[in-house]
């Protein structure tokens, strides 16, 4: 595991074994993440989605506890984007872009607190999710993909968004909310 530019957020990585038939490798495992601080405890939700090119799905997160979430992409490839919104914390506002793809394997774990999205690179690309706590639709919270304040930088024109993610807030907007 790896730490990165936000506190909590850890890159995992594994080591894909090779051979004549193609490659085996675990892409989790409590143990090693528990040694990291991450205990996903008995996961509640277990998603995937799939998104063509230049697809932007988020920036989602939740209130409260909010969720924490292990992220990969298991076909394809992503520019995955997570926001700190932790009150407090000495990267809130701070946000981080990691590539996903098919070929490294590499996970994200995202804690509790934080904003997450992420671009289709490729023709197709599907995303795998495990989450500690079930989702409550009342808890959600967004941000536009495309707030100037945030400045996330797409690799690639914006083929699509979901009607909700086009009319999300402004991140000051969800700063009003956060500190209400």
């Amino acid at each position: 595991m790896t730490e990165t530019a936000l506190a909590g957020v850890l890159l995992m990585r594994p080591r894909p074994h090779h051979d004549e038939r193609g490659l085996f490798t675990r892409t989790f495992d409590a143990a090693i993440a528990r040694e990291h601080g991450v205990d996903l405890g008995p996961l509640a939700q277990d998603s995937q989605s799939r998104s063509r090119r230049g697809v932007v799905r988020g920036l989602h997160g939740r209130s409260g506890r909010g969720e924490g979430k292990l992220v990969r992409c298991a076909h394809g490839a992503v520019l995955d984007v997570v926001v700190d919104i932790r009150p407090g914390s000495a990267t809130f506002g701070r946000s981080l872009a990691v590539r996903l793809d098919d070929e490294e394997f590499v996970s994200l774990w995202v804690p509790p607190g934080m904003l997450h999205g992420f671009q289709s690179l490729t023709a197709t690309a599907d995303v795998c999710y495990r989450i500690d706590t079930p989702h409550d639709p009342a808890q959600d919270l967004a941000v536009r993909y495309d707030d100037p304040d945030l400045a996330i930088e797409w690799p690639l024109p914006v083929s699509a968004v979901s009607p909700r993610d086009a009319s999300a807030p402004s991140w000051r907007e969800l700063l009003a909310t956060l500190r209400a």
